[in-house]
């Protein structure tokens, strides 16, 4: 592929909610830019966007897809993601890599949630953006309506720049509002002057008022030209929205028909034409050497650097980590240094990705997004830059995942092959997390949701051969006592020669501190036990606490004091005194009104206001006490419960079946405190079946 300057290319993410035609329209680009031969179809699996093989089988995006779309001299990188929300850190980590965005609107769904999450995305990292709304070829599709959607949600900024001629029903042209100019198709996509219809005359006037109320907004001298009722040229609307649209004061409204090749070449020449190339968008990093800020800027006359924005592990693609060159002009022969790791990498050879096929290239130049094979060291969110000039710049922000489920091996002896598949699928997933939990001898996986870790299931199956089982975790429950208690615990054993000989008396009570198992004091009086087996009777307390005498879970708040006791002078031992310690420590505990603590987490749950009312009614089913509401001032509320653990299993595909989608969670650890009776109860009878082996 050619090697392009940075006031060249344009990085465009496209956003938008599931099955609103994202991969179609790469699809269709493809096809016009004269990449493909064909229009391939993600029915059947043939997009040059979704070549992995669960996104052929599952009809929708799982990653994102770097396509880099040449068109009138400019190379436009087309970052294609996944538009179910399981998939986020796909999401994110593009976002982070683009400098404009394209929100794609399903015409036939209107705005949905997850056009919601692209706007919020691209406000987030004040993105310009442009909303393509497909599916034109559907006859009862009212794009009106869709732009009326648009604009009760986002005010003045949204402005169409086209909107559809339709003739019995079918769409058959456009009517571009820059121009005053009506569009007829008339093959692949290619079209022709024709008058426009009577009946749209009154939408021109509407949408060419939006349009020159922006224009007039660019400055003084125009402001007053429009007041005067002056004229504008279209190349002064055209320049006026370049600079409207990098300032995201205004978002242009385009439409058409990926599959009929209609509104796609259209929406080419805009990205060309408004979108901002890389050099106009700020890029700063932190210069190890000084502590200062390096104003990067997408400027190829400083320093090399670069920052892995993505990495993909593939078992036939091999490792490729994803750039974005944030200044200079890396060359396939050049050694940068990963300076989170302080690692010298030698390049060897450097490409553009079009889908799965890797193209080799001799340079990129700042701004542009490219990939390298087979860098060791190399993670996402790690730098390259020279040694001389070591730069590091900020990492993607990615969600939190808190959907987690118990995984095992279906076969034994996999467990090894298991963990280097899953610490693959990590370092190209980074929402993906395993956590030994080893006081409860189980392993978790977390994720953003369900979708996602039946996702890793299948990849482990079909890449790696090799299968795990999920089911639902244990929950980490603890027990204490409330009472007091006065015991004494002997142990003796005669059996020729020496014998075995330790007694103790001891007090147990609650300590008030449920941070640590125990608390240990001695008052014996009189050296009724020596002082050298005290040590013996605290390792006792030590092995007890780790599983108690109720349901074998770890205890906590005990204070256990040992007030009195004797001893053999032939017979008595450290191993006597702490068996005698364990037999005291079983009694006192059940005597002292054992209970079983659930850990409880401190939740917030952000949901628009008209969803309050069922999600308060479901954290109440829940047990979760509710400790108060806020508005954010966008039109959500943020729920704040205290919720125990056990009751959280499941709750992301709650929340989502309850909101539509919108709803979003996040919860840390807060406490432990006593289960109810029948929670209790439960615990013990399955701990006492499921035996020992647990």
């Amino acid at each position: 592929m050619d090697v392009f300057r940075t006031d060249r290319i344009r990085n465009v993410v496209l956003l938008g909610h599931g099955g609103a035609g994202k991969t179609t329209l790469v699809e269709a680009m493809a096809y016009l830019a004269g990449m493909t031969s064909r229009l391939g179809r993600v029915e059947d699996g043939n997009t040059i966007s979704d070549y992995d093989k669960e996104e052929i089988k599952r009809h929708f995006s799982t990653s994102t897809t770097l396509i880099p779309v040449p068109w009138q001299k400019v190379k436009i990188n087309i970052l294609d993601t996944p538009g179910y929300f399981d998939f986020v850190g796909e999401v994110e980590e593009a976002v982070s890599a683009a400098d404009a965005a394209i929100i794609v609107v399903s015409g036939k769904a209107g705005v949905q949630v997850g056009t919601q999450k692209a706007w919020n995305l691209c406000e987030k990292y004040n993105l310009p953006r442009m909303i393509f709304v497909t599916d034109m070829d559907v006859d009862d599709v009212s794009y009106r309506k869709v732009v009326e959607q648009l604009t009760e949600l986002y005010g003045k900024k949204i402005a169409p720049l086209h909107f559809p001629i339709r003739e019995n029903g079918k769409f058959v042209g456009y009517v571009n509002v820059v121009k005053k100019a009506g569009r007829k198709y008339i093959d692949k996509g290619k079209k022709e002057e024709c008058e426009i219809p009577a009946y749209l005359e009154e939408y021109l006037e509407k949408y060419r008022e939006i349009l020159l109320e922006s224009v007039a907004e660019t400055s003084e001298e125009f402001m007053e030209r429009y007041f005067e009722g002056d004229e504008f040229s279209i190349a002064e609307i055209s320049a006026a929205l370049a600079t409207n649209i990098h300032e995201s004061s205004i978002v242009p409204v385009c439409m058409g028909s990926p599959v009929n090749l209609r509104g796609v070449s259209n929406l080419l020449d805009d990205i060309c034409g408004y979108f901002p190339s890389p050099d106009k968008r700020p890029c700063n990093g932190i210069s190890q050497k000084t502590n200062s800020i390096f104003e990067a800027n997408y400027d190829f006359a400083k320093a090399k650097s670069a920052y892995v924005w993505k990495t993909i592990v593939d078992p036939f693609l091999g490792k490729y980590s994803l750039i974005k060159v944030c200044s200079g002009v890396i060359k396939s022969d050049d050694t940068l240094l990963n300076v989170e790791k302080g690692n010298e990498e030698k390049l060897n050879k450097l490409y553009v990705l079009e889908g799965s096929k890797p193209q080799e290239v001799s340079e990129l130049h700042a701004g542009d997004i490219g990939a390298i094979a087979k860098l060791a060291s190399v993670q996402t969110g790690d730098c390259l830059a020279t040694k001389a000039n070591p730069i590091v710049y900020p990492k993607a922000v990615l969600s939190t995942p808190y959907t987690y489920k118990r995984y095992k091996a279906k076969n034994k002896g996999d467990d090894d092959k298991i963990a280097q598949a899953l610490s693959k699928l990590m370092s190209e997933d980074k929402t993906l997390k395993v956590v030994n939990d080893a006081a409860n001898r189980q392993t978790l996986i977390y994720g953003i949701g369900d979708q996602q870790l039946d996702l890793v299931c299948s990849k482990l199956k079909e890449r790696y051969k090799v299968e795990i089982e999920l089911s639902k975790p244990k929950v980490a429950f603890r027990e204490t006592l409330r009472k007091k208690s006065d015991v004494e615990g002997k142990h003796k054993k005669q059996s020729g020669g020496h014998g075995q000989y330790g007694h103790v008396k001891m007090r147990f009570e609650p300590s008030g501190d449920l941070e640590t198992p125990f608390v240990f004091e001695q008052v014996v009086v009189g050296g009724a036990v020596p002082k050298n087996y005290f040590p013996a009777v605290e390792k006792g307390l030590q092995e007890c606490v780790q599983k108690g005498p109720v349901a074998a879970y770890p205890v906590v708040g005990v204070k256990a004091t040992l007030y009195d006791g004797s001893y053999h002078p032939v017979d008595s031992s450290e191993m006597a005194f702490k068996m005698a310690t364990i037999l005291a420590f079983k009694k006192g505990f059940m005597e002292a009104s054992p209970v079983l603590l659930e850990p409880i987490v401190s939740m917030k749950v952000t949901v628009p206001d008209r969803y309050t009312g069922d999600v308060m009614g479901d954290l109440n089913k829940r047990r979760g006490r509710v400790l108060g509401m806020n508005p954010d001032h966008q039109g959500n509320t943020i729920i704040e419960a205290d919720v125990p653990m056990l009751e959280i299993y499941g709750y992301s595909t709650d929340l989502r079946s309850m909101t539509g989608g919108s709803g979003e969670y996040a919860y840390e650890f807060a406490r432990y405190e006593q289960a109810p009776s029948d929670i209790q109860a439960k615990e013990i009878e399955a701990r006492a079946k499921a035996g020992e082996d647990e």
